[in-house]
């Protein structure tokens, strides 16, 4: 019976053994098409990061945040947010300004919030008429009004456009493309080439970096 339950054991780790290895940070993805890849460094003061390229209309976003989020909350990494409103998709570029709007004029912690609520009601949105109604429903819910004009002079436009322009500098080919980096080397979890996203990885992956990186 020892023998047995040896042997067992045994082959339960061989088993699991891919599983945790490509849960671990390994450094530089091999199955990326990846070019200016100086994007992908966490920012000053951090040793480590998750950054994300999202579209507020992309399902597969929406799958993956709860995942970041929870990466965010077990680990404490630093999270970078990049909007990458898709062509495709007619309303979430104005989703983009919508959330850039929260930010920047209110918080960037309700900000987050809005863009869980977004990816949440995601079927509920076909237009751009339906993302500032939307967003000013969701501002009354939070105290807030919805301004007449909410970018007089386009500034949070060209924060967004700025955001598509460095994901492009990238290569970016799939929403979400999220990536954790260390100041040398960086690790893909969704956005290789092969169209792979596993957001369920994000934390192992997160552990990984961080421990390496000590």
């Amino acid at each position: 019976m020892r023998r047995f339950l040896a042997a067992t054991a045994v082959i339960l780790v061989l088993l699991s053994a891919p599983v945790l290895a490509h849960a671990q940070f390994s450094g530089t993805a091999t199955r990326d098409n990846f070019l200016d890849t100086t994007v992908l460094r966490p920012p000053a003061g951090s040793k480590v990061a998750m950054i994300v390229f999202e579209d507020l209309g992309c399902p597969s976003c929406a799958r993956a945040h709860p995942f970041e989020l929870d990466a965010v909350k077990q680990t404490g990494v630093r999270l970078v947010r990049y909007d990458f409103p898709l062509e495709a998709h007619v309303w979430t570029f104005e989703g983009a300004v919508c959330a850039r709007y929260i930010q920047d004029k209110i918080s960037p912690e309700l900000a987050g919030q809005f863009r869980t609520d977004v990816f949440a009601s995601q079927r509920m949105i076909y237009s751009k008429d339906d993302i500032h109604q939307f967003t000013a429903n969701w501002l009354k819910k939070h105290g807030r009004q919805m301004p007449a004009v909410l970018d007089p002079n386009g500034t949070l436009a060209k924060e967004v456009s700025a955001d598509l322009e460095l994901g492009k500098r990238l290569n970016v080919e799939y929403t979400p493309t999220i990536v954790v980096v260390t100041r040398s080397q960086y690790q893909a979890v969704c956005g290789t080439h092969d169209g792979k996203c596993e957001p369920e990885q994000i934390v192992a992956v997160v552990k990984g970096a961080m421990a390496q990186a000590k």
